[in-house]
């Protein structure tokens, strides 16, 4: 095991033979090691603790609005009077995508409506319509005020575009969105078809809030990588949507309800956990890669999920009680905790959102936190360009010829 601390970072404008000497080898998955500064929020795994700029993001979320917290990851501040809802009326705007975006799905939407088959899954369909609908202007060559517009509009975007594939694989025609409402009542109820209740809503911000940002997280750093390159808001947010897509990244929360329906009675819990491990497989909605102790994000999730209630809740508290217990005695040298996705599932799932669409509503969050980044890593660049370890056989010279 490498020792972050006893990493020398490479200095690139050294001759090549100096850095051959100098490069030392990161730790898989660079985990741990510090490759950018940022003022956007950090986590502190061992503490339980993450925050947006100077600010407690579990705080945030219980007391203040998904535009609030926009404003502060985009801009650095909380917004003072009258920013909230310049806003709000910011997004309400942005969320309104040209007909022809949608339309260029509809084709696929009918298809899979017809077949049963998923020709395009949600995050496929949007990272389509983002390189449509959003500026791809190399970000070089725009303002830092014209990145922001840029960015704002990936944000407004990204849950109506999500919404209206929705709808149409469900044979429906898409919602416009409505500019009067907060955005995360305006993204339920495009997805959903109806105005929802204000605790509903509540609850869907409160998870919006909560999954904003999360330090460098796999997309956030794919979103990074890619515009200091130089490219367009438009390239680097479909960059970060493909790597959120993965199912370690950003496709637990659908698994926790197949999870539950599988265990069915908490009784089952161990036997069903038992088995999973035994055949190699992970346990969704448990563990993380970060925390070492509890997620705060699944604490204030899980109080209001309590709060709106129902037998899915009774029952999921039951199973995470159990599970723990039993993960404990399995790896007792490991400190397992319930994490953001098990309890973003059951809140999701009471406000109405389909399966489907749990990891795209992680999208409709995480995007924000993404923009923030896209700002920072522009206003002062430098592009990402790592080194590999060459591990194939030894090079020899020029290769043999081949006989004509």
């Amino acid at each position: 095991m490498i020792n972050v601390d006893d990493i020398n970072l490479v200095n690139l404008d050294e001759p090549l033979h100096a850095q051959d000497m100098s490069q030392q080898i990161a730790p898989p998955g660079l985990k741990g090691l510090i490759v950018a500064d940022t003022e956007i929020g950090s986590v502190r795994g061992t503490e339980g603790y993450y925050h947006y700029r100077q600010f407690d993001a579990v705080e945030l979320a219980r007391h203040h609005t998904f535009e609030a917290v926009t404003h502060l990851l985009l801009d650095g501040e909380l917004p003072e009077r009258g920013q909230e809802s310049v806003m709000r009326a910011q997004l309400g705007t942005a969320r309104r995508v040209d007909t022809a975006v949608l339309d260029a799905l509809a084709p696929f939407a009918r298809a899979q409506g017809l077949n049963g088959q998923a020709t395009l899954t949600p995050m496929a369909a949007l990272r389509a319509a983002v390189s449509l609908a959003v500026d791809d202007t190399p970000v070089i060559d725009l303002t830092p005020q014209e990145r922001r517009q840029a960015v704002i509009r990936a944000i407004g975007t990204v849950p109506t575009i999500l919404a209206g594939w929705h709808r149409m694989i469900s044979g429906k025609s898409p919602l416009d969105p409505d500019p009067g409402l907060s955005h995360a009542t305006d993204y339920l109820r495009m997805t959903t078809g109806a105005t929802p209740n204000p605790r509903l809503a509540r609850a869907v911000e409160t998870y919006l809030m909560l999954t904003a940002d999360h330090g460098f997280n796999a997309s956030t750093f794919t979103a990074r990588v890619a515009v200091s390159t130089g490219t367009g808001v438009s390239g680097a947010i479909c960059a970060a949507v493909a790597a959120l897509a993965g199912p370690l990244h950003g496709g637990a929360p659908s698994r926790v309800l197949d999870m539950l329906d599988d265990i069915s009675d908490p009784a089952n819990t161990e036997s069903w956990a038992r088995r999973q491990l035994e055949a190699d497989r992970k346990i969704m909605g448990f563990g993380h890669a970060v925390y070492r102790a509890e997620d705060p994000r699944s604490d204030l999730l899980k109080e209001v999920a309590t709060g709106l209630g129902g037998e899915i809740v009774e029952r999921a508290n039951d199973v995470e009680e159990r599970m723990l217990a039993f993960l404990a005695g399995w790896k007792p040298n490991a400190i397992i905790v319930t994490n953001v996705e098990y309890y973003a599932a059951i809140v999701m799932h009471l406000a109405g959102i389909p399966q489907e669409m749990f990891t795209p509503t992680f999208t409709t969050s995480r995007v924000v936190g993404w923009g923030a980044h896209l700002l920072e890593q522009s206003a002062d660049n430098k592009i990402m360009r790592p080194s590999a370890r060459y591990t194939g056989p030894a090079p020899s010279g020029r290769p043999t010829p081949v006989p004509v």
